[in-house]
């Protein structure tokens, strides 16, 4: 007969998931915080530069004046807009390795739990059984060799996806700047 978990321990378990609720509920605020102070002060900054713009452009007296003008105040705004997308894909990308991480420690300690179980009932099962053992922990060590394999499949496309996004965006500043020269 397998051991049945004492209150003690379904209280324990209950306990540390909280925590681990908690936790990522504090991170979730504190990104959201970082977030919208990086909203505001954009939106601050982007109306500072506003007003510095219209006050360039109305001092503006010939079109090569105004030409020249348009590329001097375009690739400030552009460098923002890329230093936004930068800060936004950070926290982001701070949130999802987050809660990587949570999950990867859950499915551990769901793993180890299991396979305490899977030895205590060894331990106690008649004489013959260990076939049907040994095939329930091969059958947990593919499950765990598959979902090893899917997360790091996964972690891999975020990091390429990340790169594709940074050299995007450098080529778009590039272009830009390019054109501004022109």
């Amino acid at each position: 007969m397998t051991k049945m978990q004492t209150p003690e321990q379904v209280a324990a378990a209950s306990q540390a998931n909280l925590e681990a609720l908690m936790s990522l509920a504090n991170s979730a605020i504190a990104r959201a915080e970082r977030l919208a102070e990086l909203n505001l002060n954009t939106v601050r900054s982007v109306l500072e530069d506003s007003v510095a713009t219209t006050r360039k452009l109305a001092e503006v007296k010939d079109p090569q004046q105004f030409a020249s003008l348009q590329g001097e105040l375009t690739r400030p705004m552009i460098n923002k807009a890329v230093a936004y997308a930068r800060n936004v894909q950070e926290i982001a990308t701070e949130g999802q390795q987050e809660v990587s991480s949570l999950f990867e420690k859950q499915i551990a300690e769901l793993n180890k739990r299991f396979h305490d179980m899977i030895e205590q009932a060894a331990r106690q099962a008649p004489a013959g059984s260990e076939g049907v053992f040994q095939a329930v922990r091969s059958a947990m060590n593919t499950a765990n060799s598959l979902y090893e394999d899917a997360s790091k499949a996964a972690r891999q496309a975020a990091e390429v996806a990340e790169a594709n996004m940074a050299a995007a965006t450098e080529a778009t500043v590039r272009a830009v700047t390019a054109a501004g020269k022109k």
